[in-house]
């Protein structure tokens, strides 16, 4: 089949996905009157416009919208073969906050190209998405290439733990029908030479942990040495958790044994890759990274329980900061769980952990979230096959396997629903991506790559279908 070329996203996809990236649609959890600012909804009709533009033999563009819930864009491509075999293509449109300041030249809603590099908040995760989807399909019709029914989902909540995906899946069960393969197009890669397919996802645990000791702040000259510091209490409490000499985590119920057939897959990535994790982290000169060995960071990343404090409350900016006890502190506590570790039965032993015997007797509240880790299914040597040609067709070379030690909770929530589909995660979060931190960038020479491999797959889907 011949393949998209980076001239054609170019002029099919670009000018959206530029469009795209100035809208500030961030995820609910970041925007809490998401519904009243309309960003969401903007970005939403957005791409459902352009989605109406392609060129399809028998194709359905709907927005879905359940009450108090950010929208479901829905891409229904009939069958050009025979069958009731329905593939899922998924993505998300919502977005993280730009997190700080950009480097120099660069915003976060202002796009910038720079060779073949896009950067802007959300382009890589996952606004590509919607545009590989329906180009790979687009081009699969345009080259007479045979397809099964596709049912392209872009969600809106995915960044915030996709609350809202569950009651969408039940709405939609019915329309979504027999389904037998799902891609979801919002993973990472180690390289950019290559397709890379996600065989773990870790789980997440998000604890919004507040230690109270007063109603309101006090001199620090008449309250301390009486009033017990609530960060001293946070210090307390996370000693509980974590030990803050090795940063392993000590609770037994959020650990696992890591499977055999992974450590051999770290070991192999090391033996071809070297240290690849230490190599594409902007670390400063001299800092001692945790890990033992190049395979021992890429199992901590894939496979090890984590804990990163990724937001404070109750503490004045530097500027400010007068001599108070303050009334309160709060912590953001971000646990990465392993693929198999069940996460509420993790929540449960965090939350008692915080909780149970609080020193000094603080008043102590927790928020919690949780995400189950995913592993994918063994997958049929029809989809290996296929697979690694489309690696091949596309990049020159053979596919990689690896974990990723982020979350998608849509994953897992097929997983239970669909436990015998077959699951291809893969996407264009590689090297200097920065999905969530600052200067978030897309690799376009990556993202047609991709684009090209998810046309072969669901080639190869629909002429297994027919044999």
């Amino acid at each position: 089949m011949p393949a998209l070329s980076l001239i054609d996203f170019e002029r099919d996809a670009l000018d959206t996905l530029t469009t795209y990236a100035t809208i500030p649609c961030l995820s609910p959890d970041y925007d809490h009157q998401w519904s009243q600012h309309g960003y969401i909804e903007l970005a939403t009709e957005l791409l459902a416009e352009w989605a109406r533009q392609r060129h399809f033999a028998n194709a359905e563009v709907s927005i879905h919208r359940l009450d108090g819930r950010t929208p479901v864009l829905v891409v229904t491509i009939a069958a050009t073969t025979p069958g009731n075999a329905t593939a899922v293509v998924y993505g998300h449109l919502d977005k993280q906050p730009p997190l700080g300041d950009w480097s120099e030249g660069l915003e976060p809603y202002s796009p910038v190209r720079r060779g073949d590099r896009l950067f802007a908040r959300g382009v890589a995760d996952d606004g590509y998405s919607t545009f590989s989807a329906l180009l790979a399909i687009e081009n699969m019709e345009a080259n007479n290439i045979a397809h099964s029914r596709i049912v392209v989902l872009i969600e809106a909540s995915e960044e915030s733990g996709s609350p809202d995906l569950e009651a969408y899946l039940d709405e939609l069960a019915e329309h979504l029908d027999n389904v037998e393969l799902m891609i979801c197009l919002d993973s990472g890669a180690l390289t950019y030479d290559r397709l890379w397919v996600t065989t773990s996802l870790r789980g997440m645990l998000h604890v919004a942990l507040t230690i109270k000791v007063l109603t309101q702040g006090q001199h620090s000259g008449s309250a301390s040495g009486v009033v017990p510091s609530s960060f001293r209490i946070l210090r307390q409490l996370l000693d509980r958790v974590e030990d803050a000499d090795t940063g392993d985590i000590l609770l037994d119920a959020l650990k696992c044994e890591i499977p055999a057939n992974y450590v051999d897959d770290a070991a192999a990535l090391a033996q071809e890759f070297g240290d690849v994790i230490a190599h594409e982290l902007p670390t400063l000169d001299g800092l001692e990274l945790m890990g033992d060995s190049a395979e021992d960071r890429i199992l901590r990343r894939t496979w090890f329980p984590t804990l990163s404090i990724v937001g404070m409350g109750g503490i004045p900016e530097p500027e400010i900061a007068g001599n108070v006890l303050r009334p309160f502190t709060t912590a953001v506590l971000s646990f990465r769980l392993p693929p198999t570790v069940d996460a509420q039965r993790a929540a449960s032993a965090v939350v008692s952990a915080l909780t149970t015997d609080v020193p000094s007797c603080a008043e102590v509240t927790v928020e919690v979230v949780t995400a189950d880790g995913w592993m994918t299914p063994p997958l049929e040597p029809w989809l290996r096959d296929a697979l690694d040609v489309a690696s091949r067709e596309a990049f020159g070379r053979a596919p990689g396997y690896t974990g990723e030690g982020g979350s998608i909770p849509f994953l897992a929530s097929l997983a239970k629903r669909y436990p015998a589909v077959q699951f291809v995660a893969t996407g264009v979060l590689g090297p200097q991506s920065n999905a969530h931190a600052i200067d978030e960038m897309l690799d376009l020479p990556m993202a047609v790559g991709v684009t090209n491999c998810v046309s072969t797959v669901l080639g190869a889907f629909a002429a297994q279908k027919e044999s």
